[in-house]
């Protein structure tokens, strides 16, 4: 297996990525490349070990690609104009059967260019979508669409509910898994049009595509344990998944300031340690990784924006689970046996 990782995308580029995949070859069994500025890329390990890439491990591995898609970028333009990208170099690798993943933290819109265009969507499916992972409730619930199409049809919320379905049972093994509509109410009749006639369709079509559709979800129930995937458009799911990311850092610092203020607060918290290291763990989005791209042929993973070297190196052995659990070639087997609704 190669892991195919973006070394020049994403805040903390590069030496986030390149500290993150050393960090993870110790842990996997793949082969990781690293694409982007090779002069770079080498200094830069040299710099963190005192070794040159050869020496660490020779499952670590460097593809030149001599431009960057910078985050201002136009998503199609970079990816049709920038041919010598970290990012179009490494769809080209993955399309071409030279690496099993593709990971980047670079600009969403051209990882989703890029994923469409290049590595090509999954047949019936009108549009792929950011599907991550988030903490609930002794469990995890999954966020479709997260970030990736700001403007949806209903046909869209649709297929991210199939795409849920079949996701959910064949990687994590949930049998019926249940997709909520994220809404401002639970009603039918609440929610702007897109939401009321997504609701509608759901409805109407769940049955005959396999989806457990339990209607209308709030916000605040999101994350109460009875849900396994919210579907949403790619708007509302970022400022969702972004919320609830912020709200998490609020809650570590103030718990950590509560609990450290003064000498009496430290002594009574010392025999709470081991349940605030598991909360402080539940809470902290980094230990879910990246999100997948669902839709396309190949495994797309797109990593935060801000991810550090720790985030890098979990969503490498995310990724390696991703291509060992065939999560996309069960979907495409799915689809190639069974009934999919398009536009």
């Amino acid at each position: 297996m190669n892991i195919l990782l973006d070394a020049m995308g994403g805040d903390n580029a590069p030496d986030a990525n390149i500290k993150g995949a050393l960090k993870a070859v110790k842990e996997v069994k793949a082969i990781i490349t690293l694409i982007g500025k090779e002069d770079i890329i080498r200094s830069k390990i040299k710099e963190f070990t005192g070794k040159e890439p050869e020496e660490i491990s020779n499952r670590l591995k460097i593809k030149n690609a001599t431009e960057i898609i910078e985050m201002e970028d136009g998503p199609t333009d970079a990816i049709k104009h920038k041919k010598d990208s970290s990012m179009v170099v490494g769809f080209r690798m993955l399309k071409e059967n030279e690496g099993d993943v593709f990971i980047s933290a670079g600009n969403s819109g051209a990882l989703l260019a890029g994923a469409t265009l290049i590595v090509g969507r999954i047949k019936g499916i009108d549009r792929p979508a950011l599907a991550g992972i988030l903490p609930a409730y002794k469990s995890q619930l999954l966020l479709i669409d997260s970030g990736s199409n700001t403007n949806c049809k209903p046909i869209n919320l649709l297929q991210f509910a199939q795409m849920s379905t079949i996701y959910l049972k064949n990687t994590f093994g949930i049998e019926k898994p249940a997709i909520g509509l994220l809404n401002i109410g639970t009603e039918e009749t609440k929610g702007n049009d897109l939401v009321k006639e997504s609701y509608k369709l759901l409805k109407e079509k769940s049955e005959e595509l396999g989806i457990n559709f339990v209607g209308n979800v709030e916000g605040r129930d999101a994350f109460s344990g009875k849900i396994d995937a919210i579907v949403t458009d790619g708007f509302t799911g970022n400022v969702f998944l972004k919320t609830t990311e912020g709200i998490g850092k609020f809650v570590k610092r103030t718990l950590t300031e509560s609990l450290t203020q003064n000498i009496l607060a430290k002594i009574c918290t010392i025999p709470c340690l081991p349940a605030i290291k598991r909360f402080k763990k539940t809470m902290d989005y980094k230990s879910y990784g990246g999100a997948l791209f669902l839709g396309v042929k190949k495994p797309v993973v797109k990593a935060h924006g801000s991810s550090d070297e720790e985030l890098f190196e979990f969503t490498i052995r995310q990724a390696e689970k991703f291509v060992e659990n065939k999560a996309v070639d069960k979907m495409i087997e799915h689809f190639e046996q069974n009934k999919i609704l398009n536009s």
